[in-house]
């Protein structure tokens, strides 16, 4: 049962574009007790189908600029396959570590430098 509510927690956070990831690493080392790189590559796999439904439903909502998505992605593949391999050489500790430091970077710059919208 926890696996299901810690993935309805996942998909909030993934529609909302806040990234489930940064609460499904930590879950599954935490409370389901798998290594870094599992929790990494099943973080991954399960956002195929949850990313899918997301962009369908912001597409439909006009929140998506088609060609500025395909420019992205062909960069993020590239980086998907530079990343992950790289991910797989890193111990899973210091994985961890790498991890945890991108989300507290991450809050801090969220929380003091975000920038007005205008």
């Amino acid at each position: 049962m926890l696996i299901y509510i810690i993935g309805l927690f996942m998909g909030i956070l993934s529609g909302l574009a806040i990234g489930g990831g940064t609460l499904l690493v930590p879950a599954l080392v935490l409370f389901m007790g798998t290594n870094q790189h599992v929790a990494q590559g099943v973080c991954l796999a399960s956002f195929i189908p949850t990313a899918v439904v997301a962009v369908i439903t912001h597409y439909r909502q006009g929140n998506v600029k088609v060609q500025l998505a395909l420019c992205l992605t062909v960069g993020a593949l590239v980086g998907a396959v530079i990343g992950s391999t790289l991910a797989n050489k890193v111990d899973a500790q210091l994985l961890r570590k790498i991890f945890g430091f991108f989300l507290i970077a991450m809050g801090i710059y969220e929380f003091f430098g975000k920038p007005k919208e205008s």
